[in-house]
C-alpha cells in the first residue's frame, strides 16, 4: 500500500516510494556501478592475471622468448593450481567498489547534470560533452581506486618472485597493511600518475564511445535494446583498449616495482619507464598482450555495462 501526503492544495498524493527518495536516487549511479563492476571482474579475474604476468614477463629485455597467455596459463596451473588464476581476486572486488563505483556513479551524475543544462537551452548532448564527462569520471574514480589497485597488481606478481621473497599475502587487508607498513601509507599511491590517465583514456574509450556508439545504433538501426548494448559495448572496449594499454603497461610495471639491494627502483616515474622501456624493449612492447588486455577490458565492459543497464532498468 502506497502512502500518501498532502499537496498544497489539500488533496492527497502518492509519497515516493523508498527508491525514488532524493538520496536514493542520487546514490543508485554509485549503487548499480560498484556491484556490476564486481559482478564482471568475478567472470574476468583469469584473464586480468594473465595480462599482468604478460606485462611483466621479459622485463628489461628486449629479446628472449615471448610470452603467450597459453604459455603464461600453462606455467601459472603447472607452478599451483588452476584457482591461482584468481589471486588478487578480493583485491581485484575491492577496486571494483571503489573505482567502478566512483567511475559509473560520477560518469551518470555528470552525464544527468550534462543533459539537463543542454535541454535548458533546446539543444542535445554531443560526443564532446560524453567524453568530458568519460574523462572527469574516469581521473577521479582512479585517485580513489590506486591503492586497491596497486595491492592488486603486488598478489598477481608476488608469485613471480623466489620463493623465499614471496609475501604470500593472504588477502587484500593483509596486502595494503603490509604495504603501508613497510613501506609507508604513500606507498599505496604508487603509479597514481598512469593510473588516473590510463582511467581518462579507458573512460574515453569505454563510456564516452559506449554513449556514442548506443546513440548512433539507436538511431540508424532497428536492433533490439540488448543487441544495441552488446555492440556499443564491443565497439567501446575496443577503442578502450587502444588509448588505455600503453598507460597500463607502465601502471603495472610502476606499481610491481620495489627497491632492489642498491636501495633504488628501477622507475623513477611514469615519464622515465616509458623511457626505459621504450629504449630497452622497443615501442611495441607498450602493446605487447593487446589481443588479451581486449578479452579483458571488452567481455568486463560488456558485462559491466549490461549489468548496469539492468540494475538501472530494475530501479528505474
Amino acid at each position: 500500500m502506497v502512502a500518501s501526503q498532502k499537496t498544497e492544495h489539500g488533496a492527497s498524493a502518492p509519497a515516493p516510494d523508498f527508491l525514488h527518495t532524493p538520496y536514493v536516487r542520487a546514490a543508485l549511479p554509485f549503487v548499480n556501478g560498484g556491484v556490476s563492476g564486481m559482478v564482471a571482474t568475478t567472470v574476468i579475474q583469469p584473464v586480468d592475471m594473465i595480462k599482468v604476468r604478460i606485462q611483466l614477463a621479459g622485463e628489461g629485455s628486449a629479446s628472449g622468448p615471448k610470452a603467450t597467455p597459453l604459455s603464461v596459463t600453462r606455467q601459472i596451473i603447472s607452478s599451483g593450481k588452476a584457482m591461482d588464476l584468481y589471486t588478487g581476486l578480493s583485491a581485484g572486488l575491492l577496486r571494483q567498489a571503489v573505482y567502478t563505483t566512483a567511475r559509473l556513479g560520477f560518469f551518470d551524475t555528470f552525464m544527468g547534470s550534462l543533459t539537463a543544462r543542454a535541454e535548458e537551452k533546446g539543444k542535445k548532448i554531443g560526443f564532446t560533452e560524453r567524453a568530458t564527462a568519460g574523462l572527469s569520471a574516469g581521473g577521479l574514480a582512479a585517485m580513489l581506486g590506486n591503492p586497491a589497485d596497486l595491492t592488486l597488481i603486488r598478489m598477481q606478481s608476488d608469485g613471480l618472485k623466489p620463493a623465499a621473497e614471496r609475501k604470500n599475502y593472504r588477502s587484500v587487508i593483509d596486502a595494503l597493511s603490509g604495504i603501508a607498513k613497510s613501506e609507508g601509507v604513500t606507498a599505496l599511491w604508487a603509479g597514481a600518475a598512469p593510473t588516473v590517465v590510463r582511467a581518462m583514456a579507458l573512460n574515453f574509450g569505454q563510456l564516452a564511445f559506449f554513449s556514442e556508439a548506443k546513440h548512433q545504433l539507436k538511431m540508424h538501426t532497428e536492433w533490439g535494446s540488448r543487441t544495441q548494448t552488446l555492440s556499443a559495448s564491443a565497439i567501446a572496449g575496443f577503442f578502450a583498449s587502444f588509448f588505455s594499454l600503453p598507460f597500463d603497461f607502465v601502471k603495472t610495471r610502476l606499481q610491481k616495482q620495489q627497491k632492489g639491494p642498491d636501495g633504488k627502483l628501477p622507475y623513477r616515474g611514469m615519464i622515465h619507464c616509458f623511457g626505459k622501456v621504450a629504449k630497452e624493449e622497443g615501442l611495441l612492447r607498450f602493446y605487447r598482450g593487446f589481443g588479451t588486455y581486449y578479452v579483458r577490458i571488452a567481455p568486463h565492459a560488456m558485462v559491466t555495462l549490461i549489468v548496469a543497464d539492468y540494475l538501472g532498468w530494475v530501479t528505474r
